[in-house]
């Protein structure tokens, strides 16, 4: 049996990402052990990380409140919990993912994770 492959985030993926997190005070991108992922700063402290499935569909994690995580878990597609962390979240990324949307959530997502001198720097959607 071959081994399953992960394709790549399509640049104009990556693009729309990288114009989001730009707007975020010392978010940083790195190569993740598998698609892309941004932090802040030089912590470990992981804002979003976008990749793609064995199964060919792209998903982004990022960090949600606890009140939020239920409630994506509940929703069901595009939404999902990580199967890591307690605050771990995602969507699926397609042709129909709402751009307006994943700006707020991985700006929500950077709030949590960053320190309180940069979220005070953040001008928040919604």
């Amino acid at each position: 049996m071959a081994k399953k492959t992960r394709p790549d985030v399509p640049p104009e993926m990556l693009a729309r990402l990288r114009e989001i997190t730009a707007t975020l005070p010392e978010c940083v991108e790195e190569d993740a052990w598998v698609g892309v992922r941004w932090r802040v700063g030089t912590s470990t402290a992981t804002v979003a990380h976008v990749f793609g499935g064995e199964d060919q569909l792209f998903r982004i994690t990022f960090r949600a409140e606890p009140d939020e995580v239920i409630a994506f878990a509940h929703l069901g597609e595009p939404y999902f919990r990580g199967e890591w962390g307690v605050n771990v979240v995602g969507m699926l990324l397609d042709d129909d993912t709402d751009w307006t949307e994943v700006r707020e959530l991985i700006t929500d997502s950077f709030c949590l994770q960053a320190p309180q001198r940069l979220v005070d720097l953040v001008d928040r959607p919604g």
